[in-house]
């Protein structure tokens, strides 16, 4: 498939290994910068969103999504793994269960960019889902840079991958193609952000490392097996 992300804000915090660790299936090494593991709540917007030389479908193929990841390393291959992503179209998410097998939810969301700023709500709706609410208004503060492999702004973002495990606890690993990241400096006020607790997931009373993106052009393959 082909997509481009929008708006998009990374929102990161460190967490101790040992806390991550259960939450993560056994099968997936966690991945570590200097001895924590990381989180990162991620909102942005989604155009665009089809099979590739398929024309984008008005009412399916743009909606914002709201994802909280963490980061695996399989092999040399570093890549995210996915404790949730919430989208604000409930065709897009049931066909993205289906087809990529991924923990999508159904989500009430709103993405305005007021100029100065872009100004995000999300809230859970999925049936049957744990709930979880993320409000803020987060801008750029600084001009596009391109990260330096070895530092921890690479290592959050440059990631070419992602990895689900099945109900079998067979490990699938889905390609990921894009540019590097046109990262900005960013700062945010966040409101809201429940997204993480609604998977046990304590976060540190800590400002998170923020980083925003204009937009960036990507391509996805489905995840495939690779036990």
């Amino acid at each position: 498939m082909r997509q481009s992300w929008h708006d998009l804000l990374f929102a990161h915090w460190p967490v101790p290994v040992e806390q991550l660790r259960p939450l993560v299936p056994a099968q997936l090494p966690l991945d570590t910068y200097d001895g924590s593991a990381w989180v990162g709540v991620v909102p942005f917007r989604m155009t665009g969103v089809v099979p590739r030389w398929t024309p984008p479908v008005p009412w399916l193929s743009a909606f914002p999504e709201l994802n909280v990841r963490t980061y695996v390393n399989i092999g040399d291959r570093p890549g995210v793994y996915f404790f949730s992503l919430d989208a604000g179209n409930a065709v897009a998410v049931s066909l993205a269960r289906l087809t990529f097998q991924l923990p999508y939810f159904h989500a009430r969301m709103r993405l305005v960019d007021a100029g100065h700023a872009i100004h995000y709500f999300s809230r859970r709706i999925h049936r049957g889902a744990p709930a979880a609410e993320f409000v803020a208004s987060y801008r750029s503060v600084g001009d596009v840079f391109r990260s330096i492999p070895g530092t921890l702004d690479h290592w959050l973002t440059e990631r070419y991958c992602l990895y689900t495990v099945d109900s079998r606890g067979h490990i699938h690993r889905g390609e990921i193609h894009h540019p590097p990241w046109p990262l900005q400096p960013a700062e945010a006020d966040i409101e809201t952000n429940t997204m993480a607790a609604a998977h046990a997931i304590r976060l540190p009373d800590i400002p998170p490392l923020l980083h925003y993106a204009r937009r960036l052009d990507v391509v996805v393959w489905a995840p495939e097996n690779v036990n």
